[in-house]
């Protein structure tokens, strides 16, 4: 999860500006685009067509929505940081309140990874099987509602994820036809991101946009008319149409971008949404939309698509309406209640208030409508409160509960949800008999978002991500994502002990080189990162001032904020210690102390348990390798090469092997393996095979031979057990060639011209089933110049992609490698599986060059 920022970074983003005053939000230290240059997927600062990435993902998403009966959604996209998805695009909810999940890391135990990870759907009815598969989505977000994810890829590009929300169905499982329609949007929005990737990059490194989706019907009061050719922009306003915008129609000079400027951006997002879905149906279609107008009241826009005279060309021309609400007999009638009431939309804006709400708050209409409630109504900023919206636009349910205004005043809250938006009742009352505490006394903490009603999910999000962390880099990286934000940190150290020192093994946000003078210091150094582990108990300090003051001579770096050091101990031994940075001074609340303090008991457990894990890890590794060759038999007129690399997830060993052999004929034999399964037994069992093809070879037996021997001694050795196999035997003098297969991926030959193409070897099946299995020979002659390879599945397998493409992708790669060496080919096609950091299986690959004359 991404870092919390203060309430001041989370508001002013889009809300109130219009297209014609965007501001630049990029990455720390991104400049921004030269003057004339459009911010990628932003509007142009003239109000102009918001950008071909903005309206295709806006586009995708309001159809995605209405497809499925959603009541929100959005798109995640990948983002110039390696292995990072941003939220783009969030449709019918506003994107402030919701910062927390704007990033999302796509090795993380949740739905968008997952959908992005293995290129297939992820469909959840409700809570209950949201919490069954992905726990810690429901312990970040923990309100019954359903959401459906639909990867979006062209080919092997995978763009990032679309997300549609809608409400729970408890016990009914998502439709087959909806996961077809979360699919074929999907595929179609890759199939449009492809194409705007011919002139921009497909990337999102910014801001989420927020924009409104089509609303229902609403009574109107005022019409006003226009007509909008799409060729050429041009608007053709009435009279009513000028007065609902508070503009001369002598003065308003005829264009769509004199429209979208008087809106707010969400809105003119949605606007282009709305005409292009208009104008691309094909047939008569009537679209509905909320905007909001420049005196911040709502108004309904109305667009249909018509027919062009002859020749024209379909679909360039539409008819609109904008519909003024009013303030007709609904207003009077809720001026009547003596409750104070207000309505929102879906973005969280204030669309509506009466009278005794003015009253209430001291604060004319004027100064309310239009603007997020948030913002508008500070009480309503509270984290705990926030809770509360999030709550209400994620489920069809009300919600109720108690706002502290003043010292000695509350506020009985109800929130009432709806499709369109969200009615707010609230009323003063008495105190309450409890409240929590950071409710009562909200500044206790200086700003810190962590409270009991709002920070709670977060701790139980970082205990569940602890338990499925394994090696002590995910256990760090875990409480990167998941305990910095939790607490709105931008800095993390993670210090290990090892015979009475302290070891950096993890660090984030700190300069470069700054904890180099801290490595290695000894349990009797005056630091407070030593101290906290020696006495057991957590330290804080509110800014820097106040840990200079404690630690004279300490170094410092630039930040001025807060610092916590954690000790980290497990069953009452000590592990290390853990360092929480912030930007600004700030307090830690009793609560968020006792929180932290029990973190880091959660922590060190799970370090103690990675490191031992890591260990063991090292062992095992060190097993598999002492089965495999380290060197291999060199002959005149071939060159050869292997490779290796163990899978990334878990401890346990594989079962792949390659080898070669020169045999009591004299020939050189090929050999790979892949023995079924993991762990210790796997690898036994691949080093009594790899002995017995040596064994036979040696003996001087023909390739089938070798592999019926093999194949008998694998049933008497390990019933049950099964295992794959491709064995070539060469002739370097005159390239003649004998190949048999059991089971195994087909070789790729590489001609001299670099051509390549799949061996279509003969194969039976695989060794370990059938004690009478015949393996059929085949025979070629290998040219001089000529290249095999030989792989194991692991290095062309890829989840949710078919393995037959694999393969494709790895001959194409293997074509276009030009003079290089035997060795340098080798590294290059295993160089992508190799920067992999989440790879399941093992992957072995055994090159074989026979050299062309005179080289």
């Amino acid at each position: 999860m991404p870092p919390l920022m203060d309430r001041a970074e989370m508001r002013g983003t889009t809300a109130g500006a219009h297209p014609g005053s965007v501001t630049w939000h990029g990455a720390a230290g991104q400049a921004p685009p030269a003057e004339g240059g459009a911010v990628p997927g932003r509007p142009h600062s003239d109000g102009r067509d918001p950008g071909r990435l903005t309206l295709a993902l806006a586009e995708a998403t309001v159809n995605a929505i209405e497809s499925v009966g959603g009541y929100a959604g959005g798109v995640y996209m990948r983002s110039g940081t390696p292995h990072l998805l941003r939220l783009a695009l969030m449709a019918g909810l506003p994107a402030s309140i919701f910062r927390p999940w704007w990033r999302m890391h796509v090795n993380r135990p949740l739905p968008v990874a997952e959908a992005h990870r293995s290129g297939l759907p992820v469909l959840l009815a409700d809570a209950e099987e949201a919490m069954r598969r992905f726990p810690q989505l429901m312990a970040s977000l923990p309100f019954p509602f359903s959401s459906l994810y639909a990867p979006v890829a062209a080919g092997d590009d995978k763009f990032g994820v679309l997300v549609v929300l809608r409400p729970a169905t408890p016990g009914t499982p998502v439709t087959a036809a909806d996961r077809r329609r979360m699919t074929e949007a999907g595929a179609r929005l890759g199939t449009a991101l492809a194409e705007v990737r011919a002139t921009e990059p497909v990337v999102w490194d910014d801001e989420p946009v927020s924009i409104q989706l089509p609303s229902i019907s609403t009574p109107p009061v005022r019409i006003g008319y226009f007509d909008w050719d799409l060729s050429t922009g041009a608007v053709t306003p009435d009279d009513g149409l000028c007065a609902i915008l508070g503009t001369d129609p002598d003065h308003f000079d005829g264009t769509i971008e004199a429209l979208a400027s008087r809106m707010a951006p969400e809105d003119a997002y949605g606007l282009w949404a709305v005409a292009r879905q208009s104008a691309e149906s094909g047939r008569p279609a009537t679209r509905r939309m909320r905007l909001r107008g420049p005196d911040g009241r709502p108004h309904l826009l109305e667009i249909s698509a018509r027919a062009d005279p002859p020749g024209a060309g379909p679909g360039r021309r539409l008819t609109g309406f904008l519909v003024d609400l009013g303030t007709g007999p609904v207003a009077e009638a809720g001026d009547r209640v003596p409750r104070a009431i207000l309505a929102l939309d879906r973005l969280g804006r204030i669309t509506y208030l009466n009278r005794t709400t003015e009253q209430l708050l001291e604060q004319p209409s004027a100064d309310l409508m239009g603007r997020l409630l948030w913002d508008a109504v500070p009480l309503f900023g509270h984290p705990a409160h926030e809770e509360h919206l999030r709550a209400a636009l994620l489920t069809d349910k009300p919600v109720h509960f108690m706002a502290r205004r003043a010292p000695q005043k509350w506020l009985s809250v109800s929130i009432y949800p709806g499709h369109d938006g969200l009615t707010v009742l609230f009323a003063e009352t008495e105190n309450p008999t409890y409240a929590p505490g950071s409710v009562v006394h909200p500044s206790a903490s200086l700003g810190s978002p962590a409270d009991r009603a709002t920070a709670l999910y977060r701790p139980v999000a970082l205990a569940i991500a602890l338990t499925e962390a394994v090696t002590a880099r995910q256990v760090s990286a875990v409480v990167t994502e998941e305990l910095l934000p939790a607490f709105g940190g931008r800095q993390l150290a993670i210090y290990l002990l090892k015979e009475r020192h302290l070891h950096l093994a993890w660090e984030t946000g700190f300069p470069q080189g700054f904890l180099n003078r801290f490595e290695g210091v000894s349990l009797d150094a005056r630091l407070p990162g030593v101290e906290t582990l020696t006495a057991g108990r957590p330290i804080f300090f509110e800014s820097m001032e106040h840990l200079a003051s404690a630690y004279p001579g300490i170094p410092m770096d630039a930040n001025s904020g807060a610092r916590a050091f954690l000790p980290l101990i497990a069953s009452g031994r000590p592990v290390g210690s853990c360092i929480l940075g912030f930007d600004r001074p700030r307090g830690f609340s009793p609560e968020e102390r006792t929180v932290l303090t029990a973190l880091a008991g959660l922590i060190a457990q799970a370090l103690q348990r990675a490191t031992r894990y890591d260990t063991e890890v090292a062992l095992a590794r060190g097993l598999q390798d002492a089965l495999l060759p380290h060197r291999l038999p060199v002959r005149e007129g071939v060159d050869t090469v292997g490779r290796y690399l163990p899978g990334t997830q878990g401890m346990d060993v594989g079962g792949d092997w390659y080898d070669v052999v020169v045999t009591g004929g004299g020939l050189l034999a090929l050999v790979i393996g892949d023995v079924q399964g993991h762990g210790v037994a796997a690898a036994a069992t691949m080093g009594q095979l790899r002995s017995a093809v040596r064994a036979f070879a040696l003996s001087g037996h023909d390739p089938q031979e070798v592999l019926q021997g093999t194949n008998r001694l694998l049933i008497d050795l390990d019933p049950g057990q099964i295992a794959s196999c491709c064995y070539i035997v060469m002739d370097p003098a005159t390239g003649h060639t004998q190949a048999v297969r059991a089971g195994h991926p087909q070789p790729l030959l590489r001609h001299p011209d670099g051509r390549t193409e799949v061996l279509e070897l003969d194969g039976g099946v695989v060794l370990g089933v059938d004690d009478e299995a015949s393996y059929p020979v085949t025979e070629m002659d290998l040219e001089p110049g000529a290249v095999l390879a030989l792989f194991t599945d692991g290095l062309v397998e890829r989840p949710g992609s078919d393995i037959d493409r694999g393969v494709e992708r790895l001959s194409r790669s293997l074509s276009a490698i030009g003079p290089e060496s035997l060795a340098e080919t080798a590294d290059r096609l295993i160089r992508d599986a190799r920067r992999t950091t989440d790879r399941p299986d093992d992957i072995a690959l055994l090159l074989a060059a026979r050299r062309a004359e005179g080289s």
